[in-house]
C-alpha cells in the first residue's frame, strides 16, 4: 500500500506553504506501509519559534483552502515542535534544534521518501 494521490496532493501543499514562509530542510515520507493510522509524515524546520508558528499558519490556510481542517494540533503553546495531524498527513513543524535532538528522518528513513516540486525546499546538499 503507498500514499493515496489525495494525501500526496495534501503532503505537496503543506510543503510549499511551509517553503514560502521559508522552512527548511523539508521532506515527505510515506509511512502507509508502518502506520495504519496515516499515509504521510511532512517535516520541515525552522529557526526560531515566531518562524514555526508562521509556517504552521501557513500551512493551515493552504490546506484549508483546498477543503482540509486539522483534526488535532499539539505543541503550539510552546512554538518548538508542533504536529498537525489531518488524518490522512502529519505535518511536524521543528525548531532546527528539536530537529536534530529528534532525528525523525532516522526513525523514518525505511520508508520511501515522498518526491516534492523542485521549487519546494528540501534537505541540505549531502544530507
Amino acid at each position: 500500500m503507498t500514499a493515496t494521490d489525495h494525501a500526496v496532493e495534501l503532503v505537496v501543499a503543506a510543503a510549499r506553504a511551509a517553503s514560502d514562509k521559508l522552512a527548511t530542510q523539508i521532506v515527505a515520507f510515506d509511512v502507509s506501509e508502518q502506520l495504519a493510522i496515516t499515509d504521510a509524515f511532512v517535516l520541515a524546520s525552522a529557526s526560531n519559534d515566531r518562524q514555526v508558528k508562521a509556517i504552521v499558519d501557513a500551512v493551515e490556510d493552504s490546506l484549508r483552502a483546498i477543503g482540509s481542517k486539522p483534526i488535532r494540533r499539539e505543541g503550539e503553546r510552546d512554538g518548538r515542535w508542533v504536529l498537525i495531524d489531518y488524518g490522512e498527513i502529519v505535518v511536524h513543524v521543528q525548531h532546527e534544534e528539536e530537529r536534530q535532538f529528534y532525528a525523525l528522518e532516522r526513525l523514518w528513513r525505511d520508508c520511501p521518501t515522498i518526491k516534492l516540486p523542485a521549487d519546494i525546499t528540501g534537505p541540505p546538499q549531502g544530507a
